[in-house]
């Protein structure tokens, strides 16, 4: 990652108003203090948040707590009995590990990074330790486990050179030296690139804190190359050996980086993955291996061919052109009878252009372009196309019902090979179907769904189908997000969940048991509707069983077996709890750990409240928190700023524990934050949702302001009027579109605010999340919706400050500099930040994180931030 560069361009297109005596002593040069130390001081306050079980067998399992700072407590878990003991004698073990490792180790520091079974016994891993110990469980023993390659705790070299993996979590590699010379180890990060660490004498050892996934290589003193290794999620010993053969050439395990996955959700939006695709969840016997295809189909001057077992080729279709050709894609039906070859046309080629205006690596700018639909784009078209294998020719097919396709996808056939199915969304995303082509060619909907507004494609698909062809289907055509059952035909059989709740996810389906496991959210009254839980019921929509308990949201990992579940559950007022549950009816087998955060407590940290009010209808409950700096006193008054993001593919708003957010840093400064999700917002109801469609301009404020007016009312110390300065706001990206709006809509509210990367206009910025909430074709709510389009509504007694990093491949740049030409012409005050070298989320750069403290303590304290008393 390219360091952060410190120069930004502060264009200031006003002169400040005078500055306003504050209500209170805040924004001072010991607020900022603190702000900055804030962090590190309530780093690692926090113990026993989240425990990691390792199962010795079925029902068994230890995992590592710390009863106070510093120690460690080994803790053996008898799921089926129902019991939780120390794994080991902790006082004799380090009497006999100090003894045989010639070290004194203490019994509540045992430094054991990991643990094997080992019939009868434990094998047991120390920190930075190649050796490796046996402990006899029955008799206490402790002898040296003869060494070797071939343990459950040693990595195996990986055959060819690769690149490191992102999103594992943190182990370790304890690495050893069985060469006859110094060896340099490095990490290999996601782009390729090394970074030198440990050099390791002959027979030496070093252990190296890494994360799963990343990859590391051993090069000896004259540059080779001695050894490949991949971190495994536990802790794991690597043996360098000498000499080594010649790796073969570069092999890219992962060309694009782990950013690859989130640049393509950033971008082209997520791919629909359904479940039947999903092997974790389709636990069904294989079906029967088809039968051998009579030809090979491949591409040929853009049309599909044939190429038969003697290698003669023929033309199977004549239509493809250019422009239209088949892609390659094709699907055999299990009895080869039938082809499926797909038919795309090609879509719009728009590129967005920036300028890099300080290479790192040469002194003249460089141009730079990148892919980027926008809405409105033509789209590739993707349809498919029949074909008789016997026949050779094409079977012809009515498209009426699959002619403009946002996406076709989840290809399948049926095992008698009857029919052929897929999921078609209509551009616009107000029609889902479910297609049925079957042998001869006709076409069917078995699933035929219309609405008004948008389906939200990204968030609540999902299609299942069952071995007797039975269909699971996600809908919220009852107004709340749930799951059906149909029949092979698309017939509706019954609602399988139902009620004011939604599903937010299908973890399993087990056809044998005709059960479904789900996570549902607002599925347990009393508690917050955001709270995740996780349930079961039957495909006939009978026996609903929750699983998961305690007031705060979820999160259940099963065992390996699936018999028994580790629940965690927390809210942002409640450290996480730990639980180990009964998979088939939920019951509470023992408590494992209770998060202690006692040490947290003490550095002066306050949870935020939780707090509940009604939105603009008077009768929708509208939830969010309250931030507090440490030293808040409630006979002070402090002005109030909302961290905004309102981007209707997700609800915002924090439901687990966090011991630090940005909110706290912002808080520290003398302000009182709030963060509230408002209508348009995701996983309440289709109604809640709905605000969206084609209005991003609402953002919910009018929930918003509502919920803070409640709140001041119940908190006096919340200064919503703030001597005429007003309520402040910030966010980035679609946070920045609703940041700058809150002015233009709201300026009588709402009078400072930082907007940073915004999409200010939805017809700038990327296409699939766009059209999704804000439709197609483009009609003019797009503009009605614009801030750039409504930049002359900023009112005269409001602040702004827009920054954008000048290259951000999320949102097109010239987003925010559109708002700035239209604010120039109608000859309005802001202040405008532009990044060199910077792309998306610019303003969380140190820079710009000071620069958006400054603008609220200035304009919303009215004070020069860092003052000292005399």
């Amino acid at each position: 990652m390219r360091p952060l560069l410190s120069l930004a361009l502060s264009l200031l297109l006003f002169s400040p108003a005078p500055l306003l005596p504050a209500a209170v002593a805040q924004g001072s040069k010991a607020d900022y203090a603190r702000s900055a130390e804030l962090p590190q001081k309530v780093r690692g306050k926090l113990r026993n948040a989240a425990i990691r079980p390792q199962w010795l067998g079925d029902s068994s399992f230890w995992y590592l707590s710390s009863p106070r700072a510093g120690e460690r407590r080994y803790w053996l878990v008898d799921a089926a009995g129902g019991t939780k003991s120390p794994l080991f004698d902790h006082d004799a073990l380090a009497r006999e590990l100090s003894r045989l490792a010639g070290r004194e180790l203490k019994a509540e520091k045992l430094p054991i990074e990991r643990i094997e079974p080992d019939e009868g016994g434990l094998v047991l891993m120390l920190t930075g330790d190649p050796k490796l110990w046996r402990l006899d469980r029955a008799t206490g023993a402790i002898t040296e486990k003869p060494a070797g390659d071939a343990t459950p705790f040693h990595l195996s070299p990986l055959a060819s050179p690769a690149r490191s993996t992102g999103g594992g979590r943190d182990t370790s590699i304890t690495f050893v030296n069985n060469t006859n010379e110094s060896v340099k180890m490095y990490w290999v990060d996601l782009e390729g690139n090394r970074h030198p660490y440990d050099r390791l004498a002959p027979g030496g050892t070093a252990s190296q804190h890494t994360f799963a996934g990343h990859v590391w290589v051993a090069v000896g003193h004259d540059g080779r190359e001695l050894a490949w290794f991949r971190a495994e999620p536990r802790p794991s010993i690597g043996v360098v050996h000498n000499p080594a053969p010649k790796p073969p050439e570069y092999e890219d395990e992962n060309p694009d980086g782990a950013s690859a996955e989130l640049e393509e959700w950033a971008l082209n939006g997520p791919t629909i993955e359904t479940e039947s695709d999903r092997a974790a969840i389709n636990r069904r016997e294989p079906d029967p291996a088809p039968a051998p295809p009579p030809f090979e189909p491949f591409i040929k001057d853009f049309n599909v061919w044939g190429r038969d077992p003697s290698g003669q080729e023929f033309p199977l279709s004549a239509d493809g052109s250019p422009n239209d050709p088949y892609d390659g894609r094709f699907f055999w039906s299990p009895d080869s009878s039938r082809l499926i070859a797909m038919r795309t046309t090609k879509g719009g080629d728009r590129k967005v252009t920036y300028i890099e205006s300080t290479p790192t690596d040469q002194l003249q700018p460089r141009v730079k372009t990148y892919e980027y639909l926008k809405p409105g784009d033509d789209i590739p078209l993707s349809r498919p196309r029949l074909f008789d294998a016997a026949a050779r020719t094409q079977i012809p097919v009515d498209e009426s019902l699959f002619s403009n396709p946002w996406s076709a996808d989840n290809f399948r056939w049926e095992p008698d090979s009857s029919r052929f199915t897929f999921l078609y969304n209509q551009r616009g995303h107000t029609v889902m179907r479910v297609i049925s082509i079957d042998a001869g060619g006709k076409v069917s909907p078995l699933v035929n769904e219309e609405c008004k507004t948008f389906f939200d494609y990204a968030a609540k698909t999902f299609l299942y189908f069952t071995r007797d062809s039975r269909i699971i289907w996600m809908s919220e055509r009852t107004g709340w997000n749930h799951l059906e059952l149909r029949d092979k035909s698309g017939t509706l059989l019954n609602q399988i969940t139902k009620g004011e709740w939604v599903v937010r996810s299908v973890e399993r389906v087990d056809e044998d048991k005709q059960q479904i496991t789900f996570k549902a959210m607002g599925i347990r009254p009393g508690q917050d509707p955001y709270h995740i839980h996780l349930a079961r019921i039957n495909f006939d929509g009978t026996g609903l069983t929750l699983l998961t308990e305690g007031d705060g949201t979820h999160e259940v990992v099963p065992s390996p077996t699936g018999e028994y579940l580790i629940d965690t559950y927390s809210r942002a007022d409640l450290p996480p709890v730990t639980e180990l549950r009964r998979a088939s009816d939920g019951t509470l087998i023992v408590e494992l750990e209770r998060a202690d955060w006692s040490a947290l407590l003490e550095t002066g940290w306050k949870a935020p409240e939780r707090f509940v009010a009604k939105g603009r209808d008077a009768t929708t409950d509208i939830y969010g928190l309250i931030h507090r700096p440490t030293n808040f006193d409630p006979a002070k008054k402090y002005p109030v700023i909302e961290a905004i993001y309102a981007g209707p593919h997700d609800q915002h708003v924090p439901k687990g524990f966090r011991a630090y957010s940005q909110c706290n840093e912002i808080a520290e400064l003398g302000f009182i934050v709030v963060q509230i999700d408002g209508m348009g917002t995701n996983w309440r109801s289709k109604a809640f949702h709905d605000v969206a469609w084609k209005n991003l301009k609402d953002a919910g404020y009018p929930d918003r302001i509502a919920w803070m007016r409640a709140a001041a009312a119940a908190h006096p110390e919340m200064d919503l009027a703030n001597s005429g300065r007003g309520v402040g706001i910030y966010g980035g990206s679609a946070g920045g579109q609703n940041a700058m709006a809150a002015l233009l809509w709201h300026g009588d509210f709402y009078k400072v605010a930082v907007a940073d990367c915004g999409c200010h206009d939805n017809r700038m910025d990327k296409i699939w999340w766009n059209e999704l909430w804000m439709s197609w074709p483009i009609g003019p709510w797009y503009e009605e919706n614009s801030n750039a389009a409504n930049a002359s509504r900023l009112p005269v007694d409001c602040n702004l400050l827009l920054t954008v990093g000048e290259m951000d491949e999320n949102v097109d740049p010239a987003s925010t500099m559109q708002v700035v030409s239209r604010l120039i012409k109608a000859n309005k005050d802001f202040d405008l930040i532009v990044f060199p070298g910077e792309g998306h989320g610019a303003c969380e750069s140190p820079y710009g994180r000071r620069k958006r403290q400054d603008f609220f303590v200035r304009h919303l304290m009215g004070r020069e931030p860092r003052w000292e008393s005399q």
